[in-house]
């Protein structure tokens, strides 16, 4: 496999970078970088910290990073997980509020642990940060339950304050999306499984609508409708599938908040049904932070959403025909 980290790579313009992703020879991994600046999403660093864990230590090759930016990788511990050493010097400030480093998370407690570290990134007052934190508590959790990936899965995530902006980055190599999902539901390809997997209420542990007390099918669609609604950027890859949300381009007073739609489908997005084949699932999400009061009544309506779709499927799967 060989991974080139480009100038410059978030999520806007994350496609071509997945798209240079070679994942031929399978047993080895090479990786190489620009050699002036490197500047990526956590999501493609939880994607290489994923793919380092299924090669054997002594078949990773990463060349030595030249750019002045090789520190970050070296602080975000990618070459840690790469199994590598890079030579590059860094002062360990506290990250607290500014960063969780490459994490990797195989049971509760480790998840337990990166949400409480993570916590202070969010810069949220207490009760509008303790709903984010179960929505990303509630990703984790989907992969350690559904992914099937004995290397759990690798998480990173990073502030911005210029922006006011939190992004975080998740990626496992386990069964993937689409055959999480079959063992409850149908699904024709992976862009399909992906569309399902984003409808609120919908999850393989069963066919019925709205889940089980366990699992509720909440975690991607509240995820995906905090960045609708804001409009930010969300990425989800998983297979040969690959689907984000794009952004309105819509400034100043003509700015308004985007409509919530239980299907991803209606949302302004790009979709892929033929990039290289990711075996497993990766998530990217950017969630601005600006809009503190606002913050409550999203999740209110992101919740009243997620309940009418439950209901409506429910109302057409058990509708009888009439006769006259």
């Amino acid at each position: 496999m060989k991974i080139h980290l480009p100038n410059s790579a978030w999520l806007g313009n994350i496609d071509p970078f997945l798209r240079s992703i070679d994942f031929s020879k399978p047993e080895t991994l090479n990786v190489t970088a620009d050699k002036k600046w490197i500047s990526v999403h956590p999501m493609i660093l939880a994607i290489i910290a994923s793919l380092a864990q299924t090669v054997p230590k002594g078949n990773i090759l990463c060349e030595p990073f030249e750019a002045r930016s090789a520190h970050y990788f070296e602080r975000m511990k990618l070459f840690h997980f790469l199994g590598v050493n890079s030579d590059t010097p860094v002062i360990e400030h506290d990250p607290s509020g500014r960063f969780v480093p490459l994490t990797q998370i195989k049971n509760s407690e480790e998840l337990s642990a990166f949400v409480e570290e993570a916590s202070p990134l969010l810069h949220l007052e207490s009760h509008y940060s303790e709903s984010i934190r179960y929505i990303v508590s509630e990703l984790l959790r989907n992969v350690i339950e559904h992914s099937e990936s004995p290397q759990g899965a690798f998480v990173a995530a990073q502030y911005y304050p210029k922006s006011n902006t939190i992004r975080i980055g998740i990626a496992d190599t386990g069964i993937g999306i689409r055959t999480s999902l079959a063992h409850s539901h149908k699904t024709q390809d992976d862009i399909s499984a992906i569309r399902l997997a984003l409808m609120p209420g919908i999850t393989g542990t069963t066919r019925r609508d709205g889940g089980t007390t366990e699992n509720a099918g909440a975690g991607l669609f509240f995820i995906k409708s905090i960045a609708a609604v804001n409009d930010d950027f969300f990425v989800i890859y998983s297979g040969n599938g690959f689907f984000k949300l794009l952004k309105q381009n819509i400034s100043g007073s003509r700015k308004q908040r985007n409509k919530l739609h239980s299907d991803p489908f209606d949302d302004r997005h790009s979709m892929y049904a033929d990039m290289p084949t990711w075996n497993g699932t990766a998530v990217g999400i950017d969630m601005a932070l600006d809009d503190h009061e606002a913050f409550s009544t999203l999740l209110n309506d992101i919740r009243n959403t997620y309940g009418h779709a439950v209901r409506e499927r429910k109302k057409a799967r058990y509708k009888k025909p009439l006769f006259i």
